[in-house]
């Protein structure tokens, strides 16, 4: 039987935490998620003044991180590049800002951003992945 990294709630809270320390950092309304490695909502911090809809958003960019084990600035990158099909995956909120937690070279869950541009979404999700290190 193989074994794999799992994240603990102190590993969602310091994720939250560091999250919302870059965002406010930077003055930025954001929406922080955090899921498992099955995508599953693990944890949602939604900063005063983020947009109720980047709720939605932040929590699909984290599940898509899961799910397709990496950035979701790929899967946006490949709609743009020319991958229109891509559209039809099973997947929403296909857009830059959600990535994912590596340990041990495994997806042990991911962390996704809403409220501000894509690459400052991308900044405070890294951030807050850079974390747990």
């Amino acid at each position: 039987m193989k074994s794999k990294p799992v994240m603990t709630l102190d590993d969602v809270n310091a994720l939250l935490d560091a999250g919302q320390k870059e965002a406010e950092a930077n003055g930025w309304a954001v929406t922080i998620a955090v899921a498992d490695d099955g995508g599953h909502l693990l944890g949602l911090r939604r900063l005063d003044g983020a947009p109720p809809f980047s709720a939605n958003v932040a929590g699909e960019k984290a599940r898509n991180a899961a799910i397709g084990r990496k950035e979701t600035q790929v899967f946006e990158d490949m709609i743009n590049n020319g991958r229109t099909a891509f559209v039809t995956a099973p997947m929403q909120a296909l857009l830059a800002g959600g990535v994912p937690v590596i340990v041990e070279g495994q997806v042990a869950g991911s962390v996704g951003i809403s409220g501000v541009t894509p690459p400052q979404d991308v900044q405070v999700a890294k951030a807050a992945v850079a974390v747990l290190g």
